[in-house]
């Protein structure tokens, strides 16, 4: 039996998927990896770290169950988190740990940028915001404040880009995930000279730009030996990960949006044109050239209730975070809707949309006497959809939202999903896959096998089959903390910088 593999690189751990050829997940494994933070502001990776568990996982899911039940591989499609930046050398050694989404240190950069006209042009040619997580910022940065690194650098990479040569032995970034640098012109579809100039470099110290469905390479001879898969096996660059969760999302349509948490999350539609907006609140990525994928991106998901539940949690089996959360659900649940009055600004990681403030920190709100730990819980679960819930209200000042598809692990999670339809006061659908980003790798990789004409076509087989509907009373309760909410995010702001500056 023919299959597919998927290969998600996400914030903190690879997930590998096999697919049959009609859709079905015939396997599945996960590794995790950390992230460093060895100084505020800074989030790291080791790209070594990452590549041997992502070789691991696969090598013992093949091992597993692929070859046993003699599934031939036909192709591998790529997806990673955005944002990430290596410098390597010129012999393709990287050059210190991989910096992040998450990571901050450029935010002087970033304010000094976005407040110029050339920060408005670069955002209009480029349609990535401009904030520290963009990899435009990052790469100024360390040309500003790590000189040697800088000098040293041959070629600056993503971490998919870094993955693949290491497979493949080539230098490739599909436009997708270079539409998500602040480097590339996505009207053009070229590498932005005014972003080269503010970087410091030139097209040459990037990977070759190729589409999403690129599947000319080949594993090297030894992984082909070591993973037991053919030399025909294709290699597809795949796209970002917050690209295919759309496309795997069902959310197709033009009254659709998606939202996706896990580490951290994002609320997304799709459409034909890049949507404007002269506060530079959105992205606007390409997913292929018909489709832009629009939204914005909070980092602070799932990562912070996995901060909750390893600080407050109970654990009766050592580091079992998964079964701590689960409890601590459980315990939410129990309490009354909006927390009886206690509101959590979820800013642990700074903020990109839609405030796009690096210097955002987390807040309780409210507390009173006769709050308790699992009042806490759920302050801190809704405090998260809170976030994501202001990223609709400004995605709706330039489209009409009827309807909303959940996926990822957190927000897949019945009790989140019924809260997203409250605070939403829209109906929610929650698909057959809930990793809606393996599914769509598994779709863009049937494309491209011409099992699907286009992604249309591949996109109209998602199934939505649970839905949840908003409950009235619970979403009035919601729009009034929600309104003190907002107040508080704009009435702290300068506080926010000025506790920053402390550290």
């Amino acid at each position: 039996m023919d299959c597919i593999i998927s290969i998600e690189l996400g914030t903190n751990a690879v997930r590998i998927f096999a697919f049959d050829m009609q859709g079905n997940v015939i396997g599945f494994a996960k590794g995790a990896y950390p992230t460093f933070h060895p100084v505020p502001d800074h989030s790291e990776q080791d790209p070594e770290q990452i590549f041997i568990t992502m070789l691991y996982i696969l090598k013992n899911l093949l091992s597993e169950k692929i070859h046993p039940q003699k599934h031939k591989v036909l192709c591998i499609c790529f997806s990673a988190a955005m944002h990430s930046v290596l410098a390597i050398d010129r012999n393709g050694v990287p050059l210190g740990n991989a910096i992040t989404w998450a990571d901050n240190r450029g935010k002087k950069e970033a304010q000094a940028l976005k407040n110029s006209p050339l920060g408005k042009k670069i955002y209009n040619a480029t349609g990535t915001p401009i904030h520290p997580m963009s990899p435009l910022v990052k790469i100024a940065w360390i040309k500003n404040h790590d000189k040697e690194r800088f000098k040293q650098t041959w070629k600056f990479l993503s971490i998919k880009s870094y993955i693949i040569q290491q497979l493949a032995d080539v230098y490739v970034i599909d436009y997708s995930l270079a539409s998500a640098t602040g480097l590339l012109n996505i009207h053009k579809k070229n590498w932005e000279p005014d972003s080269l100039k503010y970087a410091g470099i030139s097209s040459d110290k990037l990977p070759e730009l190729v589409p999403v469905f690129h599947a000319e390479n080949k594993l090297r001879k030894e992984y082909q030996t070591l993973l037991g898969l053919s030399a025909r096996t294709k290699i597809i660059v795949g796209s970002s990960d917050g690209c295919l969760a759309m496309l795997g999302s069902g959310a197709w349509k033009k009254d659709k949006a998606t939202i996706t948490i896990e580490d951290s999350g994002a609320m997304r539609v799709i459409g034909k044109q890049v949507l404007q907006d002269k506060k530079q609140r959105f992205f606007n990525y390409i997913l292929t050239d018909n489709y832009y994928v629009s939204g914005g991106p909070t980092n602070n998901g799932g990562v912070v209730f996995e901060w909750f539940a390893k600080q407050f949690g109970d654990f009766k089996n050592a580091f079992d975070i998964e079964s701590s959360m689960e409890e601590l659900i459980q315990e939410a649940a129990k309490v009354a809707t909006g927390s009886d009055g206690l509101l959590f600004l979820p800013y642990l990681l700074g903020e990109r949309a839609p405030i796009w403030n690096a210097n955002a920190r987390g807040v309780y709100f409210g507390l009173n006497i006769n709050h308790e730990r699992k009042h806490l819980i759920r302050a801190t679960i809704e405090g998260i959809l809170f976030e994501v819930y202001s990223i609709s209200k400004t995605l709706e000042e330039h489209r009409t939202i009827n309807s909303i598809t959940v996926n990822g692990s957190f927000a897949s999670i019945p009790f989140c999903t019924q809260l997203i339809a409250d605070i939403f006061n829209k109906p929610v659908s929650i698909s057959k896959n809930t990793n809606s980003v393996s599914l769509g790798a598994f779709l863009l990789s049937a494309t491209e096998m011409n099992i699907y004409k286009d992604l249309d076509e591949a996109a109209q087989t998602v199934v939505l089959p649970d839905t949840y509907k908003p409950n009235k009373q619970n979403h009035s309760v919601y729009k009034k903390n929600f309104a003190i909410f907002e107040n508080l995010i704009t009435r702290l702001s300068d506080e926010f910088g000025a506790i920053a500056n402390l550290q």
